[in-house]
Order: structure tokens, then sequence, then C-alpha cells
């Protein structure tokens, strides 16, 4: 039994001419059978033939379009593993916070758009939301306090996440419209960050006690999801991200499916449902009708926080800490839930992905993972793991005994690099974003970005996978520098492995007759260039569907 909507194969394939063909390339088709080639020829949504440059030119129809590569690299589209697409399309026009330098900065950025925004009003607030800061940027300081932006937004309600999205800051104005107070418990899986003096909130919010607040935040109307999907797609296309997996897309998917319909998505959807409203919502009940574009059927949960918000779930304390080991998420109460909901789901024929960054939360969600595999007996199901951040060295060949996908972000190795080690110290290290160790166990590796938590570009990520230099500068020769892989590797975790996370290995993920015709053209052969030059690198055309749907020069014209 499939684990997801079938995705429906598009218009049978023309034995005459080609739509499109791609000449004169370096066409790495990531299909064993056939490495190379110089060029593509497209009938339809489809992959015709790949081969040489005068083959490939006399099947061209009268109204091919043809596109001279002129040398440059050609590869499958990438497949990001890992995104949350609507917000990333709001975040594009939203606040951005991530390169305040300091917490004096971080406050002038939000008074600045909340004059935009305008005055918010009791019976319809403008909430300024998203923002992704970073406070690692500011060495030394604490985390914001409501008091340091409370001034600049004296109407305004502001509830700003942390670049992970596990902790956000939100002013007087929002803690009191969600009810927060010192007499307020930490939920299960939360923490209301406190002024040790006066048992006050500071405004700080921490997993599951971020709900107290958003549950508060007035929805996007239709209209404006729409805005938000269509730009994100059009994002996408520019970085040549032909296909993506979204984590929190539930319910809007039938705004896909609207956009769709318009003409107006440029990007292959796979959307996934929230595991903790298991049964109550799921893919099966989602009235959208599968297409080769957009399909549903995985269930996404969690199992801890993050590091960056000191909530990622560890069997140790956090270094500095005597106590705090991070937090299991609120899915996992109460003890048992989630062992129940995955074994359901499962039962269901629905591909399950958690999210797992702590060791203890990765240790678990494998041992969980591990009984419903034996409970339900053995299928091809590909459970996932979501980050796989920091694995004890011992857990690692469980994922290849278990066929546990590790779905992964390499460009956050590049981040956190910058501070990992004060928060869970070097032993730790050895099994943090451990590409290698994971690979030379056999297991499949899948790479996304975890837009917006981290930019959408691939050949940042890939850059990131191959050279772990980190964002600071201070790792020239990489962060943990066993872990690198290869620029091969990580393009294969790009299309092949990220295809493959979603069950569709034999639709796309390699340039192959027969496959979707998804392909970007680079500007630079990153397979020869060296390796710190990767992430200069950008997109010239974008082909999706068999349709040219960014074209660099096309967008720099007059």
């Amino acid at each position: 039994m499939k684990l997801f909507v079938a995705v429906i194969l598009g218009a049978t394939m023309n034995a005459g001419a080609a739509d499109l063909v791609i000449l004169n390339a370096k066409v790495h088709t990531m299909d064993p059978s056939h490495p190379t080639a110089e060029a593509v020829a497209v009938t339809s949504n489809r992959i015709m033939q790949v081969g040489s440059s005068a083959d490939i030119k006399k099947l061209a129809g009268a109204q091919a379009r043809i596109i001279d590569a002129g040398g440059r690299l050609v590869l499958p589209g990438f497949n990001d593993a890992h995104v949350h697409f609507l917000n990333g399309g709001f975040d594009l026009s939203g606040i951005h916070l991530r390169e305040a330098k300091t917490p004096e900065e971080f406050a002038r950025m939000i008074g600045e758009f909340a004059k935009k925004v305008g005055r918010g009003v009791p019976a319809e607030p403008q909430w300024i939301t998203g923002g992704e800061w970073d406070h690692e940027r500011w060495p030394g300081a604490p985390l914001p306090p409501k008091e340091l932006i409370d001034p600049v937004t004296p109407n305004t309600p502001v509830f700003v996440s942390r670049l992970d999205g596990h902790m956000a800051l939100a002013n007087s104005i929002a803690l009191k419209l969600g009810g927060v107070t010192a007499d307020t418990k930490d939920p299960p899986g939360g923490t209301i960050v406190r002024d040790p003096k006066t048992g006050q909130p500071t405004g700080i919010l921490k997993d599951a006690a971020m709900n107290f607040v958003s549950a508060k935040i007035p929805p996007p109307r239709r209209a404006e999801k729409l805005e938000a999907a269509k730009a994100a797609s059009a994002h996408a296309a520019t970085l040549g991200v032909t296909s993506l997996q979204d984590m929190s897309a539930g319910p809007d998917v039938a705004v896909y499916q609207e956009l769709l319909e318009r003409g107006e998505l440029k990007t292959r959807i796979y959307a996934m449902f929230p595991l903790a409203s298991y049964p109550r919502t799921q893919p099966s009940s989602s009235p959208i009708p599968p297409s080769s574009v957009l399909h549903v059927g995985g269930l996404k949960g969690f199992s801890d926080g993050s590091l960056g918000s000191s909530t990622a779930w560890f069997f140790e304390p956090y270094d500095g800490s005597a106590n705090n080991v991070g937090l299991p998420a609120d899915e996992m109460f109460p003890e048992g839930a989630m062992l129940d909901r995955v074994k359901a789901a499962d039962r269901a024929g629905l591909q399950l992905m958690v999210h797992a960054i702590g060791d203890h939360a990765n240790d678990t969600m494998l041992s969980i993972f591990e009984q419903v595999t034996r409970a339900n007996g053995e299928r091809d199901r590909r459970f996932r793991i979501e980050h796989a951040q920091h694995l004890r060295l011992g857990d690692i060949p469980r994922f290849a005994r278990a066929r546990v996908i590790a779905s992964m972000q390499p460009y956050h190795a590049a981040d956190d690099g910058r501070w990992a080690e004060k928060r869970i110290g070097r032993k730790r290290l050895r099994g943090t974003y451990a590409f290698r160790s994971l690979l030379d166990a056999g297991v499949i590796l899948a790479f996304g970005s975890d837009w917006t938590v981290a930019p959408l570009d691939a050949m940042q990520g890939i850059a990131a996978a191959v050279t772990r230099q980190t964002l600071d500068g201070k790792n020239p020769g990489g962060w943990i520098p066993e872990q690198k892989i290869t620029v091969e590797e990580a393009v294969r975790a790009y299309t092949v492995g990220s295809a493959y996370a979603e069950f569709a290995e034999k639709e796309k993920g390699s340039i192959t007759p027969g496959k979707l015709a998804d392909l970007v053209v680079l500007s630079q052969n990153i397979f020869e260039i060296p390796p710190e030059k990767i992430s200069r690198t950008t997109v010239l055309w974008t082909i999706m569907d068999g349709q040219v749907v960014y074209s660099h020069a096309e967008q720099s014209s007059p």
C-alpha cells in the first residue's frame, strides 16, 4: 500500500518532437546508469532523452524552446525536504530581525516596523510577528525582555520569534492578550521565562508556552495566504527549488490547490498535516485531488525543542546548567502518547516524520519507530527524523537498521557552529550534524533548509555540507571537519535522497527519460570550482514540469 496520495502521471510522452531542449551543457543526471550528458530533451512535462548536443538538437520541434547552456552545469531541480512554505511567503514581506547586531538595534527595527503597520486598536490589533531574531549575535547580552520593546510598541502587540521558531518575545500588550501573568503555570513541554527577583514574565516564551499568545493572533485572510504562497513559489523558482516538502501545510493545502488551478504554482509540494491533531485532522480527510504537482499524505510531529532556545532534549544537562536537559515536546505527554499516535498513523498507512534535535529526543524517536515496526509488521514505511542534529555515536547505526531517513538541514551546521559548543561542550559535538557518519552507516540523507529558519538557497546548504565552514569565519578548515561530505553526496541528498524521502524517486530526483522534467541550470560548475565558492553560485534557469518558471536573463532585462 502506498503511503501517500498517488501521484498521477503527466501526459503520455510524445514519441515525436521535443518541446524544450537544453544544449551545450554539462549535465549531471544523478542517474548512475547514465551519469553525464551534454543535452536534454523534454516533451510535455517529462524528460524525453539525454545525450549529445548533436543528437538532442535533432529532436527539437519547430516550436521548441532551445536553451544554450554555454557549457554550464545542469542538475535535477532541487527538492527541499523540510520547509515551512506559507510562513516563508509571509516572511518575504515581514519584519527581518536576523541581522540585528545588538539588542538596541533589535528594538529600533521593531519600533520602525511598528510605524509602518500603524496603530493597533483593541477590536482588531495589527500584530508584528515573525522576525527570526538571533540573540547569538549579541555576545554576553541576556535574552531580550519585554521592557526593551514596550516603549516603541505602546499600541501594537508584538510576538517575534527566534529564528528556530522555538522561542519568542512578546511585549506587554501581547502577554496581556494571551493571559500570561506571574500566576500562569508552565504548560507541559513549555517554559515561561520569569524574572528571578519578581517572578513576573520577562516576555520570553519557549515552545508550548508560546501557544498562550500565538492562539490570540488573528489568522491571515485567504487572499493574504494566496499572495504569500505565490511569493514563496516565485522565490523558490529563483533558487532552482522545483519541489519541496511543507512541514506545516495542514489545511492550507487548499490554498496551494487554488494557486495550482490558477496556474501560479511553480513548485511541487508534498504537504504534511500535524501529528498532534491526528486522527481529528489527517491527509485522507482533505478534499484535494492528487496531482503530479501537489500531494499529501504525511504527518509531522515534535519530540523536543531547539538547541538555540536551550529546549532540545538531552541526556545530560546543558553546559553551565545543573538541571536543564531541555524539554520533551508537549506531544510527548502524557507518557506513551507519541508511541500511540505513531502506531495508529502508521497502521493507517501514513508516513511519519518527527522533529528531534537533542540526543535524548533522537534516541526516543528511534525507539518508538523500532517498537512500531515490530508491532505493525515490516513494510516500506520510510520513517523520518527531521533534523537529527545531535546524536550519540552509538545511535547512528540504528538509523540504518530501522531504515529511518535522516532529514537534515546542512546550513544549520554553519550557523550553529558559531555557538553550539558553549551549549553542550566539545564531547557531545562528535555526533553533531553527522553527515559523513550517517552516510557511511548506510543511512539515506534527505537535505533541506528549514526555511524560514535558514535560507531556501540549496547552494548555501550544499556549501555548508561540503566545507562545514561557520558563518563567523572562525572555522576555515571546517567545524567538526570529519563530518564533511562530497559535492556529489550533497547534491544527491538534495535531489535523489529527498525524492526518496517522499516516495517519489520513480518520478523525480534524477534526469532520467520518463521522469518529470524538473531541471536547473547553474552559473558555475560546483563539481569543479573550489568548495568555498559554491555558495556564490546562482541559478540561470529553472524548469518545472517542462516549463521555464525562472530565467535570470529575463528577470534582469529592462
